[in-house]
């Protein structure tokens, strides 16, 4: 029974001692790991990644003129947080316009683009835009609305100069009487 006994715990001190080496081993791995990621450049969470657009086309320069207007009825101020921008094609851009409504009741409105000159406009993509949808303001109600874009970069030689123009319109029958 004596040496039934010495085994069992002979074979218990070995699993244990296998256990912790286990354990340790698998501590040791973390540590191992990230020198090989280092090493090779694989999954390496301490560097970020370099992100390169190379559709942008560093060698040219677009001026991009931001206009702003609103119907004669709307009581609303409209105007672009910066008018002109440098652009090169391919690159994407961000531009915010600041719109308040001045008047005394809610008012759902819709922004129509254009360009100039007219034939940039198949060039001008727009990804983000509050001209997509109506846009309904309260009383009082400010707000910074983006456009993010991107002049394609086959954009004809001889063009410069892009202008982005919004006019705002009162989206009919969204009128509701002053409170």
């Amino acid at each position: 029974m004596d040496t039934l006994q010495s085994d069992n715990r002979r074979l218990m001190a070995k699993l244990i001692v296998i256990a912790v080496g286990m354990f340790g081993f698998g501590f040791a791995l973390v540590p191992f790991y990230d020198q090989i990621c280092e090493a090779t450049g694989i999954n390496n969470l301490l560097r970020p990644d370099k992100v390169e657009n190379t559709q942008v086309v560093a060698s040219r320069t677009v001026t991009v003129e931001l206009d702003a207007n609103l119907r004669a009825d709307l009581p609303w101020r409209f105007a672009p947080e910066q008018r002109k921008l440098q652009v090169h094609p391919g690159q994407m851009v961000q531009v915010v316009y600041d719109i308040e409504n001045n008047g005394p009741r809610p008012i759902v409105a819709q922004a129509i683009p254009s360009y100039g000159p007219k034939r940039a406009g198949e060039y001008f993509n727009k990804l983000e835009c509050f001209c997509f949808s109506k846009q309904q303001f309260a009383a009082g109600e400010k707000r910074r609305m983006p456009v993010v874009f991107v002049i394609d970069p086959s954009l004809p030689e001889d063009i410069h100069t892009i202008t982005l123009s919004y006019s705002f319109f009162e989206v009919a029958g969204t009128a509701q009487p002053a409170a």
